[in-house]
């Protein structure tokens, strides 16, 4: 039902006004808490593990107040969850590929600075471009694929002068922080294109699809707990090293996945575009000032390629839809 309301300007601006300030706040206390919060370490994969949970009771909610009614609600879920276990394992495939991408995200954090890992992650842009071409079959216009690879001129500056001097006092693994992130963003790409492919190829509520994927995504990542950490974790505790801004970290995910979710169904590639540009300026601004982070013309020039690439991989989106009916029509 709610899914063919139609959406105001308004939300969407809400939506993509909360969505950066989420990424970019993520983005700088995440990177605290892997770096200079505090000696006591807390494991990433638990973290991780409780923002599938908390994901999971936030969509319940979100369902009751769209069913209206507890009876509802429980006929819902009986339908389309406990009756339903080939949409549970559909919706498996995007709870796994995001809990690995969340994952390799703890691990860049911990080796790169706040506005490399920010500007880095914006391949996605590409990864999800050729995933759309690939598993959506859609078509990109000259000026999109141009703005993709000025997306990875930006990044190539950004990674050939990483941050220097800073005052993080954990030592970091540039190298590695790369490879996660480039794991991060092939997951991210395949993930997001998949989720959108079962999102909108059927009337099933927004809720009840998030609730399919982080049931899966609990057992996923539970069972990363237990590879990872699972000696140390039941030794130490679960929430061992847990502090308040870790639980904010935890938060800010959870809104965080939430609202991307939420952005796939109803917000284009423009406002996405805006949002990740205006992260990146955020996060870089906060590291300078939390993290001593010095910025080089190069690391300047190629955030600058970074946001104008974005902005412009999004303007000719609904020209190109435009164009796809006229070719229909006169084949007709």
């Amino acid at each position: 039902m709610a899914k063919d309301e139609p959406v105001s300007v308004v939300f969407k601006v809400y939506c993509l006004s909360v969505m950066t300030l989420v990424a970019a706040t993520y983005t700088v206390v995440l990177r605290y808490t892997r770096t200079i919060s505090s000696t006591t370490m807390y494991f990433s994969t638990t973290a991780v593990c409780i923002t599938e949970v908390i994901k999971l009771l936030l969509s319940l909610g979100m369902l009751t107040k769209e069913t209206g009614s507890f009876g509802r609600l429980k006929a819902s879920l009986v339908q389309h969850v406990f009756q339903s276990p080939k949409e549970l394992l559909k919706l498996s495939v995007p709870s796994v590929v995001y809990a690995i991408q969340n994952n390799m995200a703890f691990i860049a954090l911990s080796n790169l600075d706040a506005a490399v890992y920010q500007v880095t992650y914006q391949l996605k842009i590409p990864c999800t471009a050729l995933c759309m071409v690939l598993m959506l079959n859609r078509s990109l216009s000259r000026l999109q694929w141009f703005s993709v690879f000025m997306l990875c001129a930006g990044v190539t500056l950004v990674q050939w002068t990483p941050a220097e001097a800073t005052k993080v006092q954990v030592e970091q693994n540039p190298f590695l922080g790369f490879m996660a992130i480039a794991v991060a963003v092939l997951c991210s790409g395949f993930a997001g294109v998949y989720f959108e492919k079962v999102l909108k190829s059927s009337d099933t509520s927004l809720w009840v699809r998030n609730i399919q994927m982080y049931l899966s995504g609990i057992v996923v990542t539970l069972a990363g707990v237990y590879m990872n950490d699972g000696a140390q974790v039941i030794e130490k505790g679960f929430f061992y090293g847990y502090t308040p801004w870790v639980c904010f970290v935890v938060f800010l995910a959870s809104v965080g996945g939430l609202y991307t979710s939420v952005v796939v169904k109803y917000t284009d590639n423009i406002m996405k575009g805006f949002s990740a540009a205006a992260a990146i300026v955020l996060s870089t601004v906060a590291s300078v000032a939390l993290f001593g982070l010095q910025i080089t013309v190069s690391f300047t020039s190629g955030a600058l390629l970074v946001c104008v690439s974005i902005y412009l991989y999004g303007l000719p989106k609904q020209d190109t839809t435009k164009t796809l009916p006229r070719v229909n029509t006169d084949t007709v």
